[in-house]
C-alpha cells in the first residue's frame, strides 16, 4: 500500500501553513479584483499608475510576498497530490528536488519581472 502523506491532515505544520497561504492569496486576489473592477478601470492611466506604485517599498514587498506565498501554496499541493497517489521512494525524491528547483526558478525570476516592471533592471 502506498505511504499516505499527512500535510493535509489537520495540526501539522504545513497543512496550517497551506491553510494560511490559501486565506493569504484569496484575500490579496479578492482586494485586488475589487480595485481593478470597481475603483479604477483598466486602461492606460491604471496602467501608468501601477508601474508607478511598484517604485514603492511597500507594494513592491507586498508583490513578492504574494509571489512566495502563492509558490510555496502551489507546490506544496503538487507534492501532495503526487504522494497521496502512491508517489514513493526515489521518485519522491526526484520529484521533491525537480519542485524545489522549479520554486526557485519562478521567485528568481519573478523578482527579475518585478524588477523589471519598478523600472531596476531589464528582463
Amino acid at each position: 500500500m502506498a505511504e499516505r502523506y499527512t500535510s493535509f491532515e489537520p495540526g501539522g505544520t504545513r497543512w496550517l501553513w497551506q491553510r494560511l497561504t490559501a486565506a493569504f492569496l484569496v484575500i490579496v486576489l479578492a482586494f485586488h479584483f475589487f480595485l481593478l473592477h470597481f475603483v479604477n478601470h483598466a486602461d492606460e492611466v491604471t496602467f501608468a499608475m501601477s508601474q508607478a506604485r511598484m517604485q514603492e517599498l511597500t507594494y513592491f514587498s507586498l508583490m513578492i510576498l504574494f509571489l512566495v506565498t502563492a509558490t510555496f501554496h502551489g507546490v506544496n499541493g503538487v507534492y501532495n497530490a503526487l504522494v497521496n497517489q502512491g508517489l514513493s521512494g526515489s521518485r519522491k525524491t526526484a520529484v521533491k528536488a525537480i519542485l524545489g528547483i522549479a520554486s526557485l526558478v519562478l521567485i528568481v525570476q519573478g523578482v527579475r519581472t518585478a524588477l523589471a516592471w519598478a523600472g531596476g533592471v531589464p528582463i
